[in-house]
């Protein structure tokens, strides 16, 4: 009986104690939580979340609100700095087509494979029947300096999505909405004409596993990487981080690419002109000789990365030439 009187003075003491420390310490548990993975991850706890499997990252789907962000501009190495670096995202779901490469997202009647030929070669012919495609023409690769003659039904030249439609998926792209998709598969900013064995080469490859065989070609080519990855808000994986930040330790106050304008209309027929009318000129995009040359073409000042860049015209070494 003593047990039991004795067990009937102490419980309600510490039964009142019990239910209000265990709310208050799951409340803060629960805040301590939710401010580690924000620290984490950049985005709020997701309450209701589907069971990871081990090792493996589910990031939280961007919005259609925030997938995009305004042309980046500036330095390569500072804008790199302020991409999130999260690890490879599950590949589930990934269907190359959804993304709808070629289609003709800014109305002017051609495909987005005609609008880069057009674009990206020079001395370009188109046929009399078709005014968006390319004829023949000639393309200076960028990733590997050589010199392509293009002609129509050939496989020479590819275009590439600088950044790869399949690694877009796993560092993001994979919570995109379909307009998104089509969006970023047909940017300008992320498509060259380039050639065609060095695009197979390359695969879906990221810096840290491919780059342009052309050395002095790697900084424009990572900091086009950059420059898409901080439009579209997509992340670095932690070893493609380190392999950009190594190829622009080699070129600092590398600039981004600047915003890439509508390509340039066709300019050339491979039949004769009707009398009393002339092909227009495309407006020129180098290599220049010098700096008076690249001036007299509207080009000056010419940035790293755009086609007219060397370093013979950037006498300071800071990025851009001729821009005195």
């Amino acid at each position: 009986m003593r047990a039991g009187r004795d067990s009937g003075r102490r419980d309600p003491k510490p039964r009142g104690l019990t239910q209000l420390t265990v709310p208050v310490v799951a409340a803060v548990a629960s805040i301590a939580v939710a401010v580690v993975w924000i620290a984490l991850t950049g985005h709020p706890a997701n309450p209701v979340s589907a069971p990871q499997a081990p090792g493996t990252s589910y990031p939280t789907p961007s919005t259609p609100s925030t997938t995009t962000a305004p042309h980046a501009e500036g330095d390569a190495a500072e804008v790199l700095s302020t991409l999130a670096v999260k690890g490879r995202a599950a590949r589930t779901g990934y269907d190359r087509a959804s993304f709808r490469f070629g289609a003709d997202v800014d109305n002017d009647g051609c495909d987005t494979r005609d609008d880069v030929l057009a674009r990206d070669l020079v001395d370009r012919t188109v046929p009399a029947d078709d005014q968006c495609e390319t004829g023949s023409g000639t393309l200076t690769d960028p990733y590997s300096g050589r010199r392509i003659d293009f002609q129509q039904g050939t496989t020479s030249v590819d275009i590439d999505h600088v950044v790869a439609l399949d690694d877009a998926w796993v560092s993001g792209a994979f919570g995109w909405d379909e307009d998104t998709k089509v969006r970023f598969a047909n940017d300008p900013l992320n498509l060259l004409a380039v050639d065609y064995s060095l695009n197979r080469q390359k695969g879906s490859g990221d810096a840290a596993t491919w780059l342009p065989p052309l050395k002095s070609h790697r900084c424009a080519y990572v900091a086009r990487q950059i420059a898409v990855k901080a439009k579209y808000r997509l992340w670095v994986k932690p070893a493609e981080r380190a392999a950009m930040e190594r190829i622009l330790s080699a070129c600092p106050g590398q600039h981004l690419p600047r915003r890439t304008s509508r390509p340039t209309p066709p300019v050339a027929t491979s039949q004769a002109q009707p009398s009393g009318q002339e092909a227009a000129t495309p407006p020129a995009t180098g290599p220049f000789a010098n700096c008076a040359e690249a001036r007299a073409a509207g080009a000056a000042p010419v940035h790293k990365g755009d086609p007219g860049y060397s370093p013979q015209l950037d006498g300071d070494s800071d990025g851009t030439g001729c821009e005195d």
